[in-house]
């Protein structure tokens, strides 16, 4: 089966993906993700200046081959993994039981080339929603990239999991979050071939809720 079977292929916002989202809040009691402030007051302005120009003193990377702004893969959110719920253990799966969803809203992409080699710098940015059953504290968000060369027989280049800790503050009952991941490398195909290559991103699974370890108890003698 090809990887386009479980993919679908979106732009750089999540649209379908914040539709779920939006129904799980409703769930969650909350009415709408809205603005609220991050963990760093700049975020939205240091996102998007992680993807603008090269430093200064820096000219663009020139090559024969590819050109980075033409040529660098898009990035894509993987179907059924652009949100999570995460519920109490011991509970059901209604509305009172949800902890938390993780949703992602945004990704950005840049590359740049050097001799042979492509070297890709990707940002993803999403929000941690705090359930009726949530609280306050961290959240370690489950993310996988993976880059695919997409064809008859599609083919696996690279895949990478990462466990990102987000904070939920005190009185806050969601919180954006930003990830960014830089010198994702690998050799340059030729044109035809590059051109089917696609970073998928999103959750890699649900967050289990750990249980509380068993105290031991002392044998009486």
């Amino acid at each position: 089966m090809s990887t386009k079977g479980k993919w679908r292929v979106r732009g750089t916002r999540v649209q379908a993906a914040g539709a779920v989202f939006a129904a799980g809040m409703i769930l969650a009691g909350c009415s709408s993700l809205g603005t609220s402030p991050s963990n760093s007051p700049s975020l939205t302005d240091r996102f998007t200046s992680l993807f603008g120009a090269s430093a200064p003193g820096q000219e663009p990377a020139k090559a024969a081959g590819p050109d980075p702004n033409l040529d660098c893969p898009i990035v894509d959110v993987r179907q059924g993994a652009s949100t999570v719920q995460v519920t109490a253990t011991g509970k059901g799966a209604d509305a009172g039981s949800l902890r938390y969803q993780l949703g992602i809203s945004r990704t950005a992409r840049e590359c740049a080339v050097a001799g042979s080699s492509m070297s890709m710098k990707i940002g993803i940015q999403g929000r941690v929603v705090l359930g009726p059953a949530g609280a306050p504290g961290q959240v370690d968000v489950p993310l996988r990239l993976a880059l695919v060369r997409e064809g008859v027989e599609p083919k696996t280049i690279w895949t990478k999991f990462y466990k990102v800790p987000v904070a939920v503050p005190s009185g806050q009952s969601n919180v954006t979050f930003t990830y960014v991941e830089e010198n994702l490398a690998f050799p340059v195909p030729s044109l035809d071939e590059l051109a089917a290559y696609i970073v998928y991103v999103g959750f890699d699974q649900a967050v289990k809720e750990q249980p509380a370890k068993k105290t031991k108890k002392s044998k009486s003698r």
